[in-house]
């Protein structure tokens, strides 16, 4: 870092200064104080100024945090919403109140202190905006806490030079301990206060009831315990605090702390059934903090202990006979900061493991993968000395201790459990990381890692889990693979190029040639990425050619350095970037299959079989789902599969194929039709997704797929519908006061009525549609033009002088061999100034008359992003809940959602289908289109942000 930046402009440096901190202050974890520190080590030599150096990390501090504190104030409320649904017990009203009351009194002192711990660094912004910290206090405590902070680390690295650096981090270390036991000693007295608290309300209560008792001899009915909070209690529809948040916390009234022993066994009850769960990694936890207390590691680096050399594992001390190192070393780490990544890393990786697979073979697992990491090392290195490798030579005479390389080795086996394609795409990305961590650093921690993921990668699958099969990747999983390792080829080279390092390893130097190098692999890769990832054959030649070429060099160069038993740093950079380009061939030649899609995009075309039959005839031969009609409008396109008899209607749009509904075909059949729609999209480069699907196809679906729902399909079973009782009163109303003024209903197909009718009821949709903040919708919602298909049936209510006060439209959903088993509402619209109750009127008119008919059901269809009351959304369903009632001023999809219940439906799923998550930006974007065709995204954002 100190290289780099010798390199660059004074004012430069203090930019970075300035950036790095106040992007680690928005909440992202960037090195900001490590980069202070180099800045201020460069200082020392005259470079730059301390003084402009302490004032530039200031001003970024400042500036950082004010961001952040935004950022939770605008987003902050949203997340604590969703994260109250999803963990109610942990997101609650109650502990969110508890902790806007710790903020009310302690917010300052936070803000300042937080400053000085790196872990808290990031999340004092945002949880000071999300907590609605009064800004000016929060300016004040983080304009001091910058200045207390930048002044004091520039003050002692300029006075203390490149010690300061270990003085630094040690007690960046020891704060976060201090932090640590401070929260712990935080949560106790909380919940002391709540059991005291508790224990007093249930004293009060029985004396109230006791009372009242023995006053008339009875209890009271009524239920003296307080209503529990609620958001709404907290927050003001502004975002603002309430009186009640706004007071929390600035009366202490406070009663002497009792039930010392019950708090802190609720506070640590979790971390006991953790432990009870998973005891091998509770029991290294702890062996691994004795040791370091025992040790004294925890706060000073055992390098520099006499011992060290006798603990350590190494070459030289298996040289020696000290094999019992590989013990000795595991359980202690060089450096006291290290042991935060390390504690977590045993808390994710080992307990992950040790969850999936059970605790001895978690332990097996993490036995075996630190020998062969540390057992690996040593012959690897033993063999490399042979070549004269001043790498080899300078990395076999060091010592290294910790158990990292057990630990990823319990990460890498972890990873086989997740679901497909993230499964592939996490062992990639670990592979990856180890990878490249090895080639362009090449520490000994480096090669332990890597042999102890590969060993995993390698063993695991075929002795670990046998419910998770690695199976094939599709196409797309090639070209998401060779698309990433351009990416990363293209960072590292340019990383690797901008930040010299000094090992032995690497040369030291970029000189133009290396330069030339870097820009011409970068061009490369910035013209054929985009094309790889869209599938296309072009750039697949092309890196094929390229990665061809660093065959021949990556051969010529070892054959060099066996002839010349000779292995310098310029050699190993040469050979190393060679060998990504060789490892980005093998992705290549192994996915060849999934570089097939046309260059020219009038050629992406979807193929379609010969079908004896045409859509129409196909869906009212075998019937379709309540949305099947909307796959017969003018904007679908149609897929039809190899035997004829099934088809898919889809809209393509941004780069992805959605299909409307359920396929169309014989039921046993239906598994066949999506995985060939599926395959078809991706031979031409489009991402398939099936839209407001039933569970029918859910259960159809390939097992990887994901699914969330979108919407709630309301349905009236017309056999047993009797508009009676209580809950048809509303319903029973309408149809008497329509009557009472003479409104009168007539169910017709639009396309016969006379001109006057068809032109009135265009006059209310447009009405309708200009009251709107944005157009009028698509895709799943029709309108007039639609109405006039003679298939479908059109309600009126008219009055005595034909007036037309409301009008519906319904979709004939047909079963087998052309039956009509039932009718999905489309169309809705009413007069404005017109009789009130029009829409009850008329679906309950329309209800009676189909059921006349014989008709099964009907469908209220469902309205989008609407639910009932007892849904839960979780995950990516709370965001697209957020989506929901932010468009609810628009559309008010929420509150027809609501209105359909006054007819007593049942309700069901209407779920998106997709591969996965990494498909969902583009997927929001093509229904955005779909759904408002007629507007550009800027359009509708201006439209959007003016309501």
């Amino acid at each position: 870092m100190i290289a780099w930046l010798a390199t660059i402009p004074p004012l430069a440096v203090l930019l970075v200064v300035a950036f790095f901190v106040a992007v680690e202050s928005i909440g992202i974890p960037l090195p900001g104080e490590t980069v202070l520190i180099a800045a201020t080590l460069l200082s020392i030599d005259g470079h730059v100024s301390p003084w402009f150096v302490a004032t530039s990390a200031v001003i970024g501090a400042v500036l950082g945090d004010s961001i952040g504190y935004l950022i939770g104030r605008r987003f902050g409320v949203r997340l604590l919403t969703v994260g109250a649904r999803r963990f109610p017990k942990q997101f609650g009203a109650e502990q969110i109140h508890r902790a806007i009351g710790g903020m009310n009194r302690w917010g300052a002192w936070a803000v300042v202190g937080g400053r000085f711990v790196a872990f808290l660094r990031i999340l004092v912004g945002p949880l000071a905006g999300t907590l609605r910290m009064p800004y000016r206090r929060f300016l004040a405590a983080n304009a001091t806490g910058a200045v207390l902070w930048a002044g004091a680390v520039t003050t002692i690295v300029y006075s203390l030079g490149r010690a300061a650096v270990a003085i630094i981090h040690q007690f960046s270390w020891i704060a976060l301990v201090a932090v640590a036991v401070a929260i712990v000693v935080v949560a106790i007295t909380v919940v002391y206060r709540r059991n005291t608290a508790a224990a007093a309300a249930a004293g009060s209560s029985a004396t109230a009831v006791g009372a009242a008792g023995s006053a008339d001899g009875s209890t009271p009915d009524s239920d003296t315990t307080p209503a529990p909070l609620e958001m709404a209690d907290l927050f003001e529809p502004d975002g603002s605090l309430s009186p009640l948040a706004s007071a929390a916390g600035m009366h202490s009234g406070e009663k002497p702390l009792r039930g010392i022993r019950s708090a802190v066994t609720t506070v640590f009850a979790p971390l006991a059934r953790a432990a009870r769960r998973t005891p091998f990694t509770a029991g290294l936890l702890g062996a691994f903090v004795v040791v370091a207390l025992a040790t004294g590691a925890l706060w000073s680096p055992i390098a520099r202990r006499s011992w060290y050399h006798d603990v350590a594992y190494g070459v030289p001390s298996f040289l020696d006979g000290h094999w019992y190192t590989l013990i000795t070393g595991t359980f202690l780490s060089q450096v006291p900061i290290q042991y935060a990544l390390i504690l977590i890393g045993i808390v994710v990786a080992v307990g992950w493991a040790e969850v999936k697979f059970g605790t001895l073979r978690a332990f097996g697992i993490f036995a075996g993968g630190q020998i062969a990491a540390v057992s690996g090392t040593l012959f690897v290195l033993l063999a490399a000395r042979s070549f004269d490798s001043a790498w080899a030579a300078d990395l076999a005479s060091h010592y290294d201790v910790g158990p990292s390389g057990g630990v990823l080795a319990c990460l890498a086996a972890a990873l086989i459990t997740v679901r497909a394609p993230w499964r592939l795409r996490l062992r990639f990305a670990l592979l990856a990381y180890v990878t490249v961590s090895l080639i362009y650093l090449g520490t000994l921690a480096d090669l332990e890692h890597f042999l102890g993921v590969a060993v995993v990668m390698l063993v695991a699958p075929f002795v670990l889990d046998r419910a998770h099969p690695a199976g094939r990747p599709s196409a797309r999983e090639w070209r998401i693979l060779a698309f990433a390792s351009l990416v990363i080829l293209a960072a590292v080279e340019v990383i690797g190029t901008l930040f010299p390092t000094d090992d032995s390893l690497r040369a030291t130097t970029s000189d133009t040639s290396v330069w030339i190098d870097v820009a011409v692999d970068v061009i490369i890769i910035a013209f054929i990425a985009n094309g790889i990832r869209l599938g296309h054959r072009l750039p697949w030649v092309l890196g094929v050619i390229l990665g061809a070429l660093n065959v021949l060099e990556f051969v010529g160069l070892a054959i060099y350095a066996i002839v010349a038993l000779d292995f310098p740093a310029d050699l190993f950079t040469a050979m190393a970037n060679s060998a990504l380009w060789i490892a980005l061939l093998v992705i290549f030649l192994l996915g060849h299959r999934a570089y097939r899609v046309p260059l020219r995009r009038s050629r992406r075309v979807v193929r379609n079989a010969t079908a004896a039959a045409s859509p129409l005839e196909i869906l009212t031969t075998d019937g379709g789902g309540t949305l099947s009609w909307m796959t017969m409008w003018p904007a679908n396109s149609y897929f039809i599969t190899a035997d004829g008899e099934s088809f898919v209607a889809y809209q393509r749009h941004s780069g992805v194929a959605i299909a409307l509904g359920d396929p169309v075909g014989p039921p046993e059949k239906l598994a066949q039709t999506i995985v060939e729609f599926v395959a078809e999209c991706e031979r031409i480069g489009l991402a398939p997704c099936l839209f407001s699907v039933s569970d029918t196809v859910l259960d159809a679906a390939p097992t990887d797929w994901a699914n969330l729902q979108v919407a709630e399909d309301t349905i009236i079973d017309l056999p047993t519908l009797e508009m009676t009782g209580k809950k048809w009163q509303g319903i029973r109303s309408a149809l008497n006061r329509a009557e009472r003024e003479n409104i009168s209903f007539r169910m017709t197909a639009l396309a016969d009525e006379p001109w006057a009718v068809v032109s009135q009821v265009r006059a209310i949709s447009e009405e309708w549609v200009g009251d709107k903040a944005l157009p009028e919708m698509g895709f799943t919602l029709g309108g007039v033009d639609e109405a006039l298909d003679p298939h479908v049936k059109t309600a009126l209510a008219l009055d005595e002088s034909g007036t037309v006060h409301g009008v519906l439209s319904w979709l004939p959903v047909y079963g087998v061999d052309g039956t009509i088993r039932g009718w999905t509402l489309d169309l809705m619209r009413r007069r404005d100034d017109g009789f009130k109750l029009v829409m009850e009127f008329l679906i309950a008119s329309s209800c009676l008359a189909f059921q006349a008919e014989g008709a099964l059901f009907v469908s209220l269809s469902g309205a989008p992003l609407a639910h009932g009351a007892d849904y839960q959304p979780t995950g990516i369903d709370a965001v697209l809940d957020s989506l929901g009632t932010a468009l609810e001023p628009l559309y008010g999809f929420q509150s027809l959602h609501n209105f359909k219940t006054k007819f007593n439906p049942r309700y069901e799923r209407m779920s998106l289908l997709f591969r996965d998550e990494g498909d969902l930006p583009k997927i929001a974007l093509a229904l955005t289109r779909a759904f408002l065709p007629g507007e550009s995204l800027l359009g509708i954002a201006r439209m959007g942000l003016g309501r």
